[in-house]
């Protein structure tokens, strides 16, 4: 992606190289992955092995000294990176926010490492990236891109970390919209399964916006790109992420859609660059 020289967002805080004192709870990522993978598909072999893994879990949050350390030279050059593609969001989606009659208010992004406390509760380091409602806030663990490409067969690139973002942000737009409000109204009246379903059109849209602010942005993108993005969506795909962790997938569980769904969905986005033409909740009736 061409990103050197261009406007950088102000609403980027980096509060990387900082590790807060107090407990740190270490409770996603993966270890988090496998136990909920083991709850819901373990049989009695999971019950076994539940109590040992939260052990370790609950090992893992401890009181833990504040300390501070300089940033290397590539995590300043990445944080510059991500700051500009956080710009490009905000010219994007606040031009097409505007066309299509949509209040839009920009989101802010905080880098972390290690832990972080958010309106959303607390988050480690393992968590990877995510949006909080509650601030209006993309979090990010920018180790989680090293972790894509190598335990997930992610391809590397800048343009897996501009998707993933673009999918962030687009859960914002989700909150300006008054979708993702819609949809936990409706999960809180439905069944587990139906509730599962309305998580990954939720998931999917915000894929689907991606591809459409990648359709916009198409002259400062490299030809690899798309090929990027489309192998961090098929990395990311809940029937993947099941087959590489358990050998198998249960699709009644998936809450983010395969890796076919979100590759088409992404696509979708990039080919119409429209905002009204991801109405994701229709292919999950």
């Amino acid at each position: 992606m061409k990103w050197q020289g261009r406007r950088q967002s102000d609403n980027v805080e980096d509060r990387r190289g900082v590790s807060r004192g107090g407990k740190m709870v270490v409770g996603g990522g993966v270890l988090g992955i496998v136990i909920l993978l083991l709850s819901l598909f373990g049989g009695e072999t999971g019950k076994m092995i539940i109590p040992v893994l939260e052990q370790v879990n609950q090992s893992n949050s401890q009181e833990t000294p504040s300390i501070q350390r300089s940033l290397t030279a590539e995590e300043k050059e990445m944080g510059k990176f991500v700051a500009t593609v956080f710009a490009d969001t905000e010219d994007i989606f606040g031009k097409l926010s505007k066309e299509n009659n949509i209040n839009y208010r920009n989101p802010k992004m905080v880098l972390f490492t290690e832990a972080i406390e958010t309106a959303c509760g607390s988050a480690s380091s393992a968590s990877g990236p995510f949006y909080c409602p509650g601030d209006e806030k993309v979090y990010m663990d920018l180790a989680f891109f090293e972790e894509l490409r190598t335990r997930f067969g992610a391809k590397g690139g800048d343009f897996a970390t501009a998707y993933v973002i673009a999918h962030e942000v687009g859960h914002h737009l989700q909150t300006v919209i008054g979708t993702s409000n819609k949809v936990r109204q409706l999960q809180q009246k439905t069944t587990q399964e139906e509730g599962n379903r309305l998580s990954v059109a939720l998931e999917l849209q915000a894929d689907f916006y991606a591809g459409v602010w990648a359709k916009h942005n198409q002259k400062y993108l490299d030809p690899d790109d798309i090929d990027e993005a489309l192998s961090a969506a098929q990395a990311v795909g809940d029937d993947a992420i099941q087959k590489r962790m358990q050998g198998y997938v249960v699709p009644e569980s998936f809450t983010h859609g395969t890796s076919e769904q979100r590759k088409k969905w992404f696509l979708k986005g990039y080919q119409t660059g429209d905002l009204q033409a991801g109405d994701t909740f229709l292919e999950i009736k």
